[in-house]
Order: C-alpha cells, then structure tokens, then sequence
C-alpha cells in the first residue's frame, strides 16, 4: 500500500486532533446569545449553537450532557470557554471537571455571577488567551490508527446508490486497512437492509444489537402511528427517485464498505477499538453528524445527490455528490464530483481514490468547501419532549 504521510495535534491525553479549535460552547440556550458575541468578538473561536440544556429529564438531559462533554473534550478541540447562564439542568461544574481531567484548557463563564456584559468581557478576555494558546501548537506526525472518519449521506438521490455511496466505501475500506476506524450511522436509512448488514457482524451479540436498535427505532415511528417500511418519509428523496425507506437503505449501506461490522454504538458513544462501527442515529443529517462527532469522529464523508450545503462546528465534512449535475449546480458547497462514474469517465476505484487523497488533504489542514462557506451547523438529538 502507498504511505500517506498525515499529521495532527497531539493531546494531553494521547489523542489526536487535526483542527485547533478554540470552543465557546453554551450549557443551555439561555446562554446561547452572550456565547455568539463572545465568539464574534475573537476571530479563531468557534461556535456551537447548543438549543437544549434545560427542562429535560432522565436519560434526555443524560444525553444532552454527555454530548456537550464529548464535544469540550474532542481532539479537535484546543480549549473551551464554557458559557452558563447558572441555574440549567445540564451540570455545568461537571462538564467543566471532566474537560480539566482530559486536560485540556477550559474556563467557566457563569452569567447569573457575572452580569450579561461581565460575562460578555470576561468571555472575550478568555477566548483571546486561548486563541493565542492555540497559535503555538504545531502538528506531529500521526497514524491512520489515530483517526475516526465517520460516514454520512444526506440529500440522496438515484445517484447516491450507484456513484457516490460506493466510491465512499472504497475509501471506508481502505480506512480500515490503514488501521483507522469508520463509523456510518442512519438507523432509519439501514431500515429493510439491516439483515444484509447483521450478516457482516464480527459476534453474534453485534448482530442481535444492529438489529435491537432497528426494532427500537420502528417501534418508536410506529407508536406516532407510521410504518416506516415501504414508504420514504423524505420529500428530496422522492424527488431524487427514491421510492422506498428499503431503497434508501440498500443505497446507503454501500457508503460502509465491505469490512466486518466490529460493533453498535449508542448516540454519541465511543468505538471501544478500531475496525467499522455502526452508530444508532436519527436520519437528519445534522444531528447524525453531532453524534458521530461526539463519538470521536474528526471529520466527515458526506454523500449528497441532491447538494445539502451543511457542516459541523468542529469537524470539517467533506462533500461528495455522485450527480454530476448537482455537482454543476453547487460546486461552491461540493468538494469533489464523484458523477464521472454516472457519465462513464471514472471506475468507483479511480473516484474512491481521489477522495481518499482528499481526505488525507483535509486531515492535514486543507479547508473542505463547508469550513471556507462557514458552516456550523448543530443539533443534539432528543429522545422525548421538553418539560
């Protein structure tokens, strides 16, 4: 195999990062107003736009503060300026202990202690300290075992399935023959293939939970009184030619290459070792993307047919389209045209490899179109209603 030479920022903690970011990151979405001025007040920060944070209960709150955590302590992450209003459910003093422990440089800005332009200023104050702190690391050789690349489709049409998605799982393969590790997600969009993918199971315990989490996401459609299987919940799916969740599903699979699947993780979860994982997620791209994050992703394949101009806060996405004249249409939000195999131009090799050389790019500091247009999109997935 060709070595690719990658390079990252090394972690107190061993991890590897290949963005420096500087976090403002709001507890809850009453303190999401005080933490965009701190960030549009200091270039080299970034924002995350954290709707949720109060008002939910049980394993809801649960997950809304185990994914604001992961995303403090993710190796793209150089320092957090922890933003609070002072009286949410999410245990802000908590989150602040962990990202110390990981140690990574954080401060805690409580509003309620401080005064909205206190808060504002001492934000600010903050922010400059560790944008600076931030300009003095440099990246160090790392290894394709340092890495987590998760895979995304959104946006889909007729040529996800046969260009787009393929070519994505040439590189997931190679991914893995490197050593990394790949994580693909949807489990509405695995909905009718999910016993193609149990076959591919490591354990028999992989393949009873793969298919545990497709039962529990069916349940929970079929208890607002929708079957999901032989309908398509997605009006631009439907337009892009795809009837059928089952359709979707056997398109999407193929963006996971052909490897053994070594596990199921949960919304947010960690993989436990390397190899292909798959992670229970909603359908909505940018939520889905948020979990695979949280999980340790530091970037992101996304196929689109149709062209979905979307990004992440911290990690870069980069974006695929297998319809070359969706392509045409938004090259400013599309990195690379995998539609030559549509029109006969390229084998889903020669494509797959392309995006594999990109994606080394990125990894090494290239911008994807998603960082250079400013996209940041944010949602956290909940499990039930607010109260």
């Amino acid at each position: 195999m060709v070595e690719f030479k990658i390079y990252g920022y090394e972690r107190s903690n061993g991890s590897i990062g290949f963005r420096n970011h500087v976090l403002v990151l709001p507890t809850v979405v009453c303190a999401l107003h005080v933490a965009r001025q701190i960030a549009n007040s200091v270039p080299g920060t970034v924002l995350v736009e954290n709707q949720h944070g109060c008002c939910q209960v049980g394993e809801d709150a649960e997950q809304t503060t185990k994914i604001l955590r992961n995303i403090a302590i993710h190796p793209n992450v150089a320092a957090v300026v922890l933003v609070s209003l002072g009286c949410e459910t999410v245990p802000y003093t908590k989150i602040l202990r962990e990202v110390e422990e990981a140690g990574k440089p954080v401060e805690l800005v409580v509003i309620q202690e401080e005064g909205e332009s206190g808060a504002l200023g001492k934000g600010v104050r903050v922010a400059r300290r560790f944008v600076e702190y931030a300009s003095k690391q440099t990246r160090r050789p790392a290894e394709f075992s340092d890495v987590i690349v998760g895979v995304e489709c959104g946006g889909s049409d007729w040529t996800s399935a046969i260009a787009a998605n393929p070519a994505v799982g040439y590189v997931a393969d190679r991914i893995i023959d490197y050593g990394g590790t790949v994580v693909f997600s949807e489990t509405t969009e695995v909905v009718g293939a999910e016993h193609i993918l149990a076959r591919r199971a490591r354990t028999p315990e992989v393949a009873r939970k793969l298919l545990s989490v497709v039962k529990r996401v069916e349940e929970k459609a079929k208890s607002l009184g929708v079957d999901l299987r032989g309908g398509q919940p997605t009006p631009g799916n439907i337009k892009g030619g795809i009837t059928t969740i089952e359709e979707k599903s056997l398109g999407a699979i193929y963006k996971a290459g052909s490897k053994p699947l070594s596990g199921v993780l949960e919304y947010g979860e960690h993989p436990q070792g390397r190899g292909l994982y798959f992670m229970d997620t909603p359908g909505q791209d940018v939520e889905s993307m948020v979990g695979m994050v949280a999980g340790g992703a530091q970037i992101i394949l996304f196929t689109t047919g149709r062209g979905t101009p979307t990004g992440n806060p911290i990690a870069p996405v980069l974006k695929i389209t297998g319809n070359p004249w969706t392509y045409e249409k938004m090259k400013e939000s599309i990195d690379i045209n995998a539609g030559t195999i549509v029109l006969g131009e390229e084998s889903i090799e020669e494509v797959g490899r392309r995006i594999f050389e990109e994606l080394v790019n990125v990894l090494n500091g290239r911008l994807t179109k998603a960082e250079t247009l400013g996209h940041g999109e944010f949602g956290i997935h909940k499990l039930y209603s607010t109260f």
